[in-house]
């Protein structure tokens, strides 16, 4: 009997194949390093790939599996694997699409660790590298050269939150075969499908939203049965950056509840971008449009996520004390935690960029990133407002 396609909502508490394990509600952990085979024959066929079943963890584990498969539906995509963290996941993805000599044509703004891959990558291994705003069509063509083998965007950017239309992108990279790769750690699938926009691999940080409680480090990745099945059969298994079933456990618990979540972080982010944009110490506010329908983030995204950027007159010197002067939201670095986090992106998250480049792509030693939580959004103003007023 075909399963019945359910809303997104219903999907992230029931999402992937139903499974039975002795009437347990909700998946076990299978903390085990290997599996057992009734038999040499049985082991023979399972590495020959002739049977299916598990054989060792790096190579596949059910709780990590259940979380695979739930990923996948959320996306929209065929399959889904999950890494020990984002960056293994974008860098097991961004090998397996390259090799010596090949270029990656970016979005104008990236993570700072993932600037610092592709510079490895270019140093190393002679894998280049450029940036394109990627505004129109015309553009993204005009950047596509011949050694260009895949396209990498993040969107909303980080730190920045602008936002590329990644149809626009999908389908020109198409025209060339070249395959789309998004991070869509800030918007998760319940805000953003790049898929459904034509693109063709999807990359989550699972440690932001999809955890959502601070406590779990993870990648996600999701694409075509094809590309995914030798992702894990290379990359994935001879690097092994792969994810243990607790971890595995702990984000198919967050998933749960994500929708709710995200609905909170854009609501109150939205409460705090506004504010800060009527306040006469706040220079600039930075959070996707999505009021506007005729916008990239009106057209692709349910609502503006939960993080706001924004600069302050002053430079880094104000930046900083306006940092040191909050309350009680904290300065840390990650995002998408329950607890609000405020964190200076030049000097940290994107410190490893060299200035020059900072400023290409609009990170400004006056720029801060706040990842609005899920407390009241009065009481987070207030802190805010508190620490402008000094």
């Amino acid at each position: 009997m075909k399963r019945e396609k359910k809303q997104i909502e219903t999907e992230m508490i029931h999402g992937g194949p139903e499974r039975n394990y002795e009437g347990s509600l909700a998946a076990p952990i299978f903390q085990t390093s290997t599996f057992s085979f009734s038999s040499a024959a049985e082991g023979e066929r399972r590495f020959a790939g002739e049977e299916e079943g598990y054989i060792y963890t790096r190579l596949g584990n059910p709780t990590v599996r259940a979380l695979e498969d739930r990923i996948a539906v959320l996306e929209g995509g065929e399959k889904g694997l999950a890494f020990a963290s984002g960056m293994a996941a974008v860098s097991a993805v961004l090998i397996a699409l390259t090799k010596t000599g090949d270029h990656i044509l970016c979005s104008n703004g990236l993570y700072g660790c993932t600037f610092g891959l592709l510079t490895m990558m270019e140093e190393k291994y002679d894998i280049t590298h450029s940036f394109s705003h990627m505004r129109t069509e015309e553009e993204v063509r005009e950047q596509i050269t011949d050694r260009t083998t895949c396209v990498f965007i993040e969107t909303p950017i980080n730190p920045t939150m602008r936002v590329i239309d990644l149809e626009i992108v999908a389908k020109a990279a198409k025209e060339y075969g070249v395959p789309v790769v998004v991070d869509n750690t800030f918007c998760t699938p319940y805000l953003q499908r790049p898929l459904e926009k034509g693109c063709d691999i999807v990359i989550h940080s699972a440690t932001k939203y999809i955890s959502g409680h601070g406590d779990v480090i993870a990648g996600l990745v999701v694409g075509d049965e094809e590309f995914m099945n030798r992702l894990r059969m290379s990359e994935q298994k001879d690097i092994g950056g792969v994810l243990s079933p607790f971890d595995a456990w702990l984000l198919l618990r967050g998933l749960k509840t994500l929708h709710v979540r995200m609905d909170r972080h854009s609501s109150n982010a939205q409460v705090i971008a506004d504010k800060l944009a009527s306040h006469p110490r706040v220079e600039r506010v930075y959070y996707p449009g999505v009021r506007e329908i005729d916008s990239p983030a009106g057209r692709q995204m349910r609502n503006g996520g939960g993080v706001v950027a924004f600069e302050l007159s002053g430079g880094k010197r104000e930046a900083q004390n306006f940092i040191d002067r909050l309350s009680f939201i904290r300065i840390a670095v990650s995002l998408g935690d329950a607890e609000t986090l405020i964190q200076h992106p030049a000097s940290m998250t994107h410190a490893v960029v060299p200035a020059h480049k900072r400023e290409e792509m609009g990170i400004t030693d006056s720029l801060i990133r706040l990842s609005v939580g899920l407390e009241a959004a009065d009481d987070i103003w207030h802190d805010i407002y508190q620490a402008l007023s000094v």
